[in-house]
């Protein structure tokens, strides 16, 4: 019996048992669906987040000040000063204090992040405002109460009003609004979109902190990144004394961080869905054992008149094989679907197509098939042909 011959019968006994082979299917269908979407989403996230840091451009560098003590701490001020006798490679400074608090209207209120900054920030971040003004240095000098919102924080609680020269409480206090940020996200919760922005001075008052933790600086330029990092750690080494009390890193950096992070979460769960691959493998074990017992007086038939061990070994592996393989097929358009219409039509992530994981859930599904169709079709050339003849 040729291969041609094998695959008409496979094809006959799929087709004869519909329900069951759909059944049988839908294990590997959704493993590989599974597959391929799980490693979209881990994709995804890494694009999103990496076109963030990269939008931020190569010359920033991060500091990070968590562990502080009453006689060693470093103010804006000194900072400054610092970046003014080293402008050769660093250009701005701002500090960040941020937290979440409600931000109020009327009788309209919302959550959102509150963050405490100057009027370098802007610069540094390349913040657009759409209409008012950015902060200023007298504002963050006087302590002024005044703020700049984002577009989904007016959508929500001005119902998409202009609130320029409107006021706003914050945790109480009350606020002008003196600008509105051009809008980056779409107006989205927990975006830059979401958000409030006042003078860092104002802000520490409000949230009761003595001293700013986060820093960003912005190097004169790409090529002075390293120089500035190796100045402001002897500087913050030479008032800490130790370097577990600060952290100061690039772009670069945080990025091959998140590429590290994102690969094992992008393995993890590559692995967990090659999981129902393997049930989907069982399920087909099982039905391919059934198949041989309702069919062993059509083996015992066929050995009879001159099939070898080996033809009715390669029609149940095929049998097996066309069904991980049409399986693997419906799977990938399932998880192609799923990319297309969920991930990136609801926005949870950008959407990202991986030839590599989509050969591989298809490869993965085909091994399957071979592996778990072993045994059955082993089974089934196995069978003592009078014996097979005997069964009704």
């Amino acid at each position: 019996m040729g291969l041609a011959q094998a695959y008409k019968m496979a094809i006959k006994s799929i087709f004869g048992n519909k329900v069951r082979s759909m059944l049988t299917m839908l294990g590997v269908i959704i493993g590989v669906a599974a597959v391929i979407a799980s490693v979209a989403f881990a994709q995804g996230s890494t694009k999103s987040i990496t076109d963030k840091l990269e939008a931020l451009g190569t010359n920033m560098i991060q500091i990070s000040i968590p562990g502080r003590s009453s006689n060693r701490k470093v103010t804006l001020n000194d900072l400054l000063d610092f970046a003014d006798q080293n402008s050769d490679s660093i250009a701005l400074i701002a500090p960040q204090t941020s937290s979440s608090m409600t931000v109020k209207n009327g009788t309209s209120t919302r959550t959102t992040t509150v963050l405490g900054t100057t009027e370098d920030y802007q610069e540094i971040k390349s913040i657009e405002v759409s209409s008012g003004r950015f902060l200023l240095s007298f504002d963050t000098e006087y302590r002024q109460k005044v703020a700049i919102v984002g577009t989904a924080v007016v959508n929500d609680i001005f119902g998409g009003a202009n609130p320029l020269d409107s006021s706003i409480k914050i945790n109480g206090d009350t606020y002008k609004v003196i600008g509105i940020l051009k809008e980056t996200a779409g107006g989205q919760d927990s975006s830059d979109d979401d958000r409030v922005i006042i003078p860092v001075s104002t802000a520490m008052r409000m949230m009761k902190v003595s001293a700013i933790s986060n820093f960003t600086v912005q190097a004169t330029s790409a090529d002075t990144v390293n120089i500035a990092m190796e100045k402001l750690n002897d500087y913050l080494f030479s008032i800490y004394k130790s370097t577990n009390s600060y952290r100061v890193f690039n772009q670069a950096q945080m990025l091959d961080t998140m590429n590290s992070v994102t690969g094992t979460m992008m393995v993890v769960l590559g692995g967990i869905a090659t999981i129902s691959l393997v049930v989907g493998g069982i399920g087909i074990m099982n039905i391919m054992l059934v198949s041989v017992t309702e069919r062993t007086r059509e083996i015992g038939i066929r050995k009879a008149i001159g099939a070898k061990k080996k033809n009715i070994m390669v029609q149940f592996l095929i049998e097996a094989l066309m069904v991980t393989g049409m399986g693997g097929l419906v799977g990938i358009a399932m998880g192609l679907a799923i990319i297309k219409f969920v991930l990136g039509g609801f926005k949870i992530v950008p959407e990202v197509y991986s030839m590599t994981w989509i050969l591989i859930s298809l490869g993965v599904s085909v091994i399957v098939g071979v592996i778990f169709g072993l045994f059955p079709a082993y089974k089934a050339a196995n069978l003592n042909p009078i014996e097979a003849l005997r069964t009704e």
